[in-house]
């Protein structure tokens, strides 16, 4: 079945450019070849987020993040974790290699976990700070990604992670946020960077202590210029 998900995803992806009346036609069609639920309304976030989108941005941010995630809303609620999971996988491959679950992606907030297996441990047990460092990079830089216009693209510029204490030995989480107005300086500035906080949550802690705090900061510029610098004519 998750692999007709995938596949299904595909056709449906090609489908978000068209009406809204037959993209949701086409997503119907998909939940009843597999047996889902289907009802062609966003929830009330979503909603609210598009509506919040619809305020401060002058035009649809369409890139494969989004429409990738403009598909998936489209489907049933409880699909949505794993089938955005594998679809953004297959966009960044090394960080599908790890685990990371996309648990909630909008414009704004952006939240993914990583559960403490073997293959992400460090030599006490507990997922490794490596592995923090990246959760945080996929979020900040994916809530990034939501609201960066197709024509340019985004490059991890620098980070600083802090430890504080040992985090248990359960499962990790990373949420990164972003404002309006962030989002609106993200959209009207064709060549910037900024730097995106992340919330580290230790889940299975009843510390009131972050165990763990970084600062990624993100940079973005316009493809065309990315291309002049590997063809060497730009410094």
């Amino acid at each position: 079945m998750k692999g007709r998900v995938m596949s299904q995803l595909s056709n449906l992806i090609q489908q978000v450019s068209s009406t809204k009346k037959a993209t949701a036609e086409k997503a119907a069609t998909i939940a009843a070849q597999l047996n889902l639920p289907f009802k062609a309304t966003q929830s009330k976030n979503n909603t609210a987020d598009q509506g919040a989108s619809d305020s401060i941005q002058s035009k649809e941010i369409s890139n494969p993040f989004t429409k990738i995630l403009k598909a998936v809303q489209l489907l049933p609620k409880s699909t949505q974790s794993f089938v955005l999971t594998k679809a953004f996988s297959r966009l960044v491959p090394y960080v599908g290699t790890t685990g990371i679950v996309y648990e909630e992606v909008t414009p704004n907030k952006l939240v993914v976990s990583l559960e403490n297996k073997k293959g992400v441990q460090n030599h006490i047990g507990s997922v490794h700070a490596v592995a923090v460092t990246l959760l945080a990079e996929t979020a900040t830089g994916f809530v990034l990604a939501m609201n960066l216009p197709s024509d340019r693209i985004l490059l991890v510029k620098s980070y600083e992670v802090n430890f504080y204490r040992p985090v248990k030995k359960g499962q990790m989480a990373a949420i990164a946020t972003l404002n309006d107005e962030q989002r609106q300086y993200i959209l009207d500035t064709p060549k910037g960077e900024m730097v995106i906080p992340c919330v580290i949550e230790d889940r299975n802690s009843d510390s009131d202590r972050a165990p763990i705090t970084v600062e990624m900061t993100w940079a973005w510029i316009p493809k065309s210029e990315l291309k002049q610098r590997r063809e060497g004519k730009t410094k």
